[in-house]
Parts: C-alpha cells; structure tokens; sequence
C-alpha cells in the first residue's frame, strides 16, 4: 500500500510516472534494453534528454538565450560552481540570508569571493524574508543570490529581488514547476530535482548565455557550466536514468496543464492546510504569513514531547515524512506537485484527530 509521502526530498513522485518507469524498465521503447543501460551517445538516449529539455522548455517558457543543463552534484555542487563561473578570484558577491541553505551557499562561496550578505533575517529567527526595497546591491557585485525557498525553515520569497544590472542567480530547488517562473529576470536558476522535477542524483541548471565564458581557467570541468553546454551536458556520463525520469516528470506536468494549473491545485493545498494551523490552538506556523511556503510547511505543537507521538501515529495512519528537520525540530510537510489535495487532507483529519486526543 502507497503512504501519503510528505518527505521533504526525496520526495513523493506522481505515480503515472512510476507506473510508466516501471512499464519500461526492462525494454524501453523496443530498444531491447533498459534506459540504465543505454549508452548515453546513443540515439535512443539522445532523443530522451532532447525531450526533457523542449519539455522544459516549454514548461518555464525558458528563453532562447538560455543554456539548459542537466548536472550532478545537486544544489550544493552549484554553490561552488556559482562563483567559479560567474567571478574572478576575490571578487564581490551579493547574498540574502534566510535560513539554512542560504547559509550553506554562502559558506561555500566564501571560499571564493568576498561574500557581502546585504540582508540577514537572523533577527526574525529566520522566519521571514527581507522586505522589498530594504537592502541595496553594489553593482559591481558579481552576482545577487538568494534562496527562492527555504526548504527546512518553510520560508519562500514571495517576490523577485530587483538587482538592477546585476545578475540575479536563485537556487530554486523546492519551488520549480509549482507555479509560473519568469526566467528572463535571472542570470542563473539551478534546482535540485529531488522535490519537484524527479528523483534525487540531477540538478538543472538554467544559465543565460552571455554569462557563459566567465569560468575561472581552473574550474573543475564536471562544475564548469560553458564546457558542459558545449557537450550537451555530456562531458561525462550523466546520470540517465534520473534524466530519464525528469523527462517523465515534465511529460506528466504539462498533461495535468501546465505550471499555471500546478499553480491553482499548489495554492488550494496550501490554504487548506496553512488554514486548519491557523484555525488550531494546538497548532502553529512559525513563519511570518506574507513569506510562507507553498512547499514546505512546518508547524509545532504546544509541548514538544508530543512530537515523536505524533510522527509515529501519522506514519501508522499511512502520512510519511512528517518529522521535522532534525535541525529545527517540530514538524513539516512538504506538499510539492505531485502530492494530491486527498494526501493533504488526510492529514488534515489526522491532525485534528490528534488534536482532540491530546489538546
């Protein structure tokens, strides 16, 4: 029996995919073999990671001076490559701290560059965003990076930062494909798949061309994002069958009508649930309301001891992936795409079951 995965990532995928993969596991296509062990340069292969790029494409209205990529090394390889692609050794670089993997990107480009963080929401506990219009970037920064959302703290932008001639790179790893995207207002958008695109082991990386060329002469060639465009993503073996799967993922997307109609069912999900936190006495979302994930929900209860009971009955009643990041504590659901609103409401009833039992 398939639980009601709310995993933060690896995450649920939608079952048509898995019951397609599964279809083709063993012969895909009438190749004979399965895409795990096609050969990359072959033309069965070729045509798959064509495919998922046009439907990409397609999906994000991705501009065509925009380089599509298909990497290893998840989001975390790409704080390093940002830098190493983007800047000279020592140069500025703009960031916004807003919880944890914000921290880590600057970290890792503080290897680099001279890391400037224009605004840190340590002072709300990470709970929010900056205000619009609160910070200034220098415009002789290499790049403006932020957080598109903040997967453990559940904390999302609920606008685009003007940068003005800057380049504006995001990490948008757990809100790609949930709503529309206007790609044209950045330099870079790089997204771990895990969450919204397919399974984990490929991250994308979305890179407007004339950007390309900045790479510092030692980038590491599997991180350099001009060597790859020029290969097709194939310098070396990419990883096929998460491709694959992605491509599976995009099909699936457009067949439920887009990132707009994502959108719709995203939002009704989300008030459905933010709504019944707001409406508890026993519940509670710690995250100022104007800056809250679609995505990613954390919520607490009155006295933290509840919380383990409280995973372990919501695994027993067939609701996953509910514990909180081990680094804040507390719960979370993370209701990406191909969580169904019954999934949500499920735990909806779980929720006031539980409040009744134990409020």
């Amino acid at each position: 029996m398939r639980v009601f995965n709310f995993s933060a990532g690896p995450a649920t995928m939608p079952l048509e995919v898995l019951e397609r993969a599964q279809s083709e596991l063993l012969d895909r296509g009438g190749s004979g073999m399965s895409v795990m062990e096609m050969s990359h340069r072959s033309p069965e292969f070729v045509a798959i990671a064509a495919d998922a790029e046009r439907r990409l494409r397609e999906l994000l209205s991705v501009p065509d001076d925009y380089a599509v990529l298909f990497l290893q090394g998840g989001a975390t390889g790409q704080f390093a490559a940002v830098p190493l692609n983007l800047t000279a050794p020592g140069a500025r670089t703009a960031y916004l701290n807003t919880g944890s993997w914000s921290k880590k990107a600057i970290g890792e480009a503080r290897r680099f560059t001279d890391v400037q963080v224009l605004a840190d929401e340590k002072d709300s506990n990470y709970a929010s965003v900056p205000a619009q219009g609160s910070f200034e970037v220098p415009q002789d920064a290499g790049y403006l990076h932020y957080t598109l959302n903040e997967t453990i703290g559940g904390v999302e932008f609920p606008y685009v930062p003007d940068a003005g001639e800057v380049p504006l790179v995001t990490d948008a790893s757990s809100t790609i494909l949930s709503r529309p995207l206007d790609v044209g207002r950045f330099g870079v958008v790089y997204a771990g798949a895990q969450k919204n695109l397919g399974p984990s082991g490929i991250v994308v990386v979305l890179v407007r061309r004339d950007l390309l060329g900045r790479a510092r002469p030692d980038v590491p060639s599997v991180l350099d994002w001009t060597a790859m465009a020029e290969a097709d993503s194939m310098l070396n073996t990419p990883p096929t069958l998460a491709w694959y799967l992605v491509g599976l993922v995009l099909e699936w997307v457009q067949e439920q009508g887009g990132v707009e109609a994502m959108a719709r069912r995203n939002q009704a999900k989300a008030d459905l649930l933010y709504g019944a936190i707001d409406a508890s006495d026993f519940y509670r979302n710690p995250v100022e309301p104007a800056a809250r994930s679609w995505m990613n929900v954390p919520f607490l209860v009155p006295d933290p001891a509840l919380e383990k009971p409280f995973v372990a009955q919501a695994a027993e009643a067939g609701l996953s992936g509910l514990a909180g990041h081990r680094s804040v504590g507390g719960m979370r659901a993370s209701i990406y795409n191909a969580m169904p609103l019954e999934g949500v409401q499920a735990l909806v009833d779980f929720m006031t079951e539980f409040e009744r039992k134990n409020g």
